[in-house]
């Protein structure tokens, strides 16, 4: 058999970055806070609803209950709620991020 001459392998080196403090990302505390609570696991019955509880800064903001047919908003500590039909709620949606 005839002799093969084999090159060195070169290895790569690896260089140390400076050490530095690592800060996590979220050190800080959570601006927003939403507390789901769901009323019956399938939404196809009557009265089945997903609450949404908002808080901002823990302070509550309002909350959210969303059902088949609409949604209601119900502000900070209010007792009368919004209903909001989809198709309104898709109208309102598509002006907010779209400016129609």
């Amino acid at each position: 058999m005839a002799s093969r001459k084999t090159r060195p392998v070169k290895r790569r080196t690896r260089t140390r970055s400076v050490a530095r403090s690592r800060v996590p990302k979220h050190a800080h505390s959570w601006r927003h806070v939403v507390k789901a609570q769901l009323a019956n696991f399938e939404l196809v019955k009557a009265g089945s609803s997903l609450r949404l509880q908002i808080f901002s800064n823990e302070e509550k903001i309002g909350q959210l209950e969303v059902g088949r047919g609409s949604l209601y908003w119900y502000g900070r500590n209010r007792k009368s709620r919004e209903r909001v039909d989809w198709s309104r709620f898709a109208e309102m949606m598509d002006e907010l991020a779209y400016g129609k």
